[in-house]
């Protein structure tokens, strides 16, 4: 470890994973559904239409987050190990191209539902998708060691405040609710237990349930 390391508690770096698995899903799912859309079914492209743009706020956050928060502290601290950090930022230029060109793509799809419009963005969803893959893919193996050497728990939950102060309430427990679809009971309790108990009991009483009707919804073929 470099010399400038902070000697603190280090960083929970497995929650980026269950993050990280959440969004692997979710832009599967974006390429599956929006490719089973009927042609001139309106209603379902303005639905899932939608759901594109709360998974692409939620995304954008989660990288900005991880844009102000955690490159500079690691630049500062890795040596050798640099490449892998400046890999990780030229990386999150390639994902949010691939985000605007489905978002531009979108609102020809979403007024008619059109079979080629369709199409058109499905395999742009789907180049997300490959970025994405392998920017997460290289970050879990390459960065969060890093992460994990060199930040403390106080610079690393830097990152949860700022997609917290930055992101809609409401959207806040549906984000929530991404992450722990496919979490275990270990991870599950983890991330609860990290939040305020404020939050837990609105995830409790208000999320979850909202977060099941609303997947309920996007899943469900007409």
């Amino acid at each position: 470890m470099s010399p400038n390391a902070p000697a603190a508690a280090g960083p929970r770096t497995h929650e980026m994973v269950v993050v990280h698995r959440g969004l692997r899903r979710e832009a599967r799912l974006l390429v599956e559904l929006v490719a089973a859309v009927a042609p001139g079914d309106t209603a379902r492209a303005r639905l899932l239409a939608d759901h594109f743009r709360t998974y692409r706020l939620g995304l954008h956050h989660h990288h900005t987050a991880e844009d102000a928060h955690l490159w500079p502290p690691l630049l500062a601290r890795v040596d050798l190990e640099a490449d892998v950090v400046l890999r990780m930022e030229a990386q999150h230029d390639r994902v949010a191209a691939t985000l605007a060109a489905a978002d531009a793509a979108l609102p020809a799809w979403e007024a008619a539902a059109g079979e080629a419009a369709r199409d058109t963005l499905t395999a742009l969803l789907a180049d997300h998708r490959a970025v994405l893959l392998e920017h997460l893919d290289e970050e879990e193996a390459a960065l969060l060691p890093l992460a994990a050497r060199y930040l403390t728990a106080a610079e690393w939950n830097r990152m949860g405040e700022d997609f917290a102060a930055h992101v809609p309430k409401p959207k806040l427990l549906h984000y929530l609710g991404m992450a722990l679809e496919d979490a275990d009971r270990t991870e599950r309790r983890a991330l609860l237990a990290a939040l305020p108990p404020p939050v837990r009991l609105l995830w409790h009483t208000i999320g979850r349930p909202a977060y099941a009707r609303t997947t309920r919804t996007l899943r469900t073929s007409p």
